[in-house]
């Protein structure tokens, strides 16, 4: 057993690793820069994680997934792995704890978010760590072309600068051909150097309906279908009116989106995982960092915006190996609703600069000011506020959020924390001289280890149990310790964050540039148009065509999804069928043939050929010209 394995099994009792896993991390030990690219529940993770367990030094880990960061900490931690994380959210003297105790405590990792690589602060610090590896997950948020294109991520080129010798293991799951050359070049990969496992999925059967009773279609596909399942849909309210219906048919369901309370989130999601709930019924919120393995459907009750997308939600059904379906319901409306979507997507930008002004306004932060600071953001009262609509004021701050003048986080649990601040001795000078906060104090260190060194997560219910009191006048004490800087107390919080990048500045000078505007709005409206194609495409084969649109041209038909069903209705094999249309293609590209020519030109048994020829007729792939002929419509 070598070291990579080593760590594997004494962390997370795996006895081997999975496809290319080992191949990646070995590029990263040796110190060359490598992008890992592998679908959705490949194990990306573990990779970067193994790799830096084998450097010595701390790993420095870039991802805008706050939720699947604060996991992966607690996970690491759980294992007696050292690890913090700073993201967007985070108030200043917290940010400060978490870099001292990678300078002085021997942190293995460093989850940071994006938004604070360009901070004086980070800066500092990082002159004064020992960084090993340089992990960067969602890789694609690098690339313009990328289909979650975040302009924080192009600061890590300037993070290598000072990381010379530093290699970088970079990880994603969905990327196209461009968006895989443009991450390597945007991370400054002296050579190329990709692993990339199959897009193919042959245990995940894609399937595309049209219909107009699509509630109809669930209820009885999900009566049918043994096993839990996952439908997604493209609202909250939606998420909620169909959970309702499913449940007046009879099935073990419930609804999960972001607007939620942290802990009703927390609950839905558990009782899912374990069991207890058989269906979920959710938006997009829902599945990241999500590992079940027996899911046996995946069903999009609507239209997604991005095949990028669509694959990664659709990627959660069937991994352990077993069938699974994965089913897209489509109607006219869905592509009404896309067109509509893109439309808003957009908003003038005149809007844009007017929702910029107006987001200051609403914090009264003066021109020249805000830089650093953070505020609970919650888009219905800022809209209410300004009586702005919400979808355009939403894309108009992403948009603005690209520009770099503000991250905003989503909405997301953070519990209570504390730490110390004056050290033992100080401490107990101030109990003597407050003898009715020391039986306060001294539950909380009997409660809580390491509350002198590091923001420590408390349950303020749990010491309410274990001292008498009430949750209240737990929260009363803390906020007195507070005041008197004996601690640093920060109640739990689950709003949404809006973190300012720069100062405010004059309308005259918020720019909106091309890349971010007229670049983007290009490249939404063709990933529309390859939804919408893989919608209507009914004549190749689904896992053909997704896995084509990644760069992945040699796969064959995959024989179980609604196109090759129908093809193998004409009861030749799909080899032979592949075989045929191939012979037929290339003699009509040559030229246009009548129809009894062309069956005797393909080499094949004559019924056979003239099976194929029909299937090729139904689905428009060839036609009749003026004069009888067949002629090769279109690939």
């Amino acid at each position: 057993m070598d070291t990579f394995e080593k760590i594997l099994t004494q962390y997370w009792g795996y006895p081997k690793f999975r496809p290319l896993q080992k191949e990646i991390i070995a590029e990263a030990y040796e110190g060359r820069d490598v992008l890992g690219l592998l679908p959705t529940g490949g194990g990306k993770s573990i990779i970067f994680q193994v790799a830096a367990l084998a450097r010595k030094g701390t790993c420095l880990v870039i991802t805008p997934l706050i939720a699947l960061m604060k996991d992966q900490v607690e996970n690491l931690k759980k294992q007696g792995i050292k690890a913090t994380a700073i993201y967007s959210g985070m108030s200043y003297t917290e940010i400060k704890v978490a870099f001292d105790n990678c300078i002085l405590g021997g942190y293995k990792f460093l989850y940071i978010s994006p938004e604070r690589l360009g901070t004086h602060l980070f800066h500092t610090y990082l002159n004064q760590m020992t960084i090993s590896l340089l992990a960067v997950d969602e890789a694609h948020c690098i690339s313009q072309w990328g289909y979650d294109f975040r302009p924080s991520y192009l600061k890590i080129a300037d993070i290598r600068e000072k990381l010379p010798d530093v290699p970088v293991l970079a990880v994603t799951a969905t990327a196209t051909p461009e968006v895989v050359d443009d991450i390597q070049e945007r991370l400054q990969f002296p050579a190329k150097n990709v692993f990339r496992k199959s897009f193919e999925r042959e245990n995940l059967i894609y399937i595309v309906r049209h219909l107009e009773n699509k509630q109809g279609y669930l209820t009885k596909t999900i009566s049918k279908v043994k096993g839990t399942g996952i439908v997604y849909a493209r609202s909250r309210k939606r998420t909620r009116e169909i959970a309702e219906f499913l449940k007046k048919q009879g099935i073990s369901v419930d609804y999960y989106h972001a607007g939620l309370k942290a802990e009703t989130r927390e609950r839905k999601q558990m009782e899912w995982k374990t069991g207890k709930t058989r269906v979920i019924v959710a938006t997009n919120a829902f599945g990241m960092g999500i590992d079940k393995p027996d899911v046996r459907f995946v069903i999009h009750h609507d239209v997604p915006e991005s095949l990028e997308a669509y694959f990664q939600e659709a990627g959660r059904g069937g991994r352990d190996g077993k069938k699974a379906y994965a089913v897209l319901l489509y109607d006219e409306t869905d592509k009404l609703r896309l067109k509509e979507n893109f439309k808003k997507s957009f908003p003038e930008k005149k809007f844009i600069k007017r929702v910029y002004e107006a987001i200051f306004n609403f914090y009264q932060i003066p021109t020249g000011e805000g830089i650093d600071q953070v505020h609970e953001f919650i888009l219905s009262d800022f809209v209410s506020a300004f009586k702005l609509p919400v979808r355009e004021t939403f894309s108009a701050i992403k948009i603005l959020m690209q520009e770099g003048y503000w991250s905003l986080s989503d909405g997301f649990f953070t519990p209570s924390k504390i730490k110390f601040l004056v050290n033992e001795t100080e401490l107990y000078k101030f109990q003597v001289k407050h003898p009715k906060l020391d039986l306060f104090i001294k539950l909380l260190l009997r409660s809580y280890a390491g509350v002198f060194t590091d923001f420590i997560k408390i349950d303020e219910a749990r010491l309410a149990r274990r001292s008498q009191l009430t949750e209240d006048e737990i929260r009363k004490y803390l906020h007195v310790l507070h005041k008197f800087f004996v601690l640093h107390y920060i109640p739990e919080n689950d709003k949404p964050k809006i973190t300012f990048l720069e100062d405010r500045l004059p309308p005259k000078f918020v720019g909106i540039s091309k890349a971010n505007y007229e670049d983007q709005k290009k490249r939404y409206e063709k990933k529309m148009k390859a939804v919408l194609d893989y919608a209507n495409n009914q004549t190749k084969c689904r896992s053909q065509q997704l896995v084509a649109y990644f760069g992945q041209k040699d796969a064959l038909r995959c024989g179980e999804c609604d196109v090759c069903r129908i093809r193998n209705e004409v009861e030749v094999s799909k080899l032979e069928f592949d075989m045929i249309l191939e012979a037929i293609k290339s003699l009509l590209k040559a030229k246009p043939l009548h129809f009894i020519f062309l069956v005797d030109s393909v080499q094949y048994p004559s019924q056979k050929t003239i099976k194929v020829i029909q299937w090729l007729l139904d689905h428009g792939k060839i036609t009749y010209d003026d004069d009888n002929r067949l002629v090769w419509h279109k690939d």
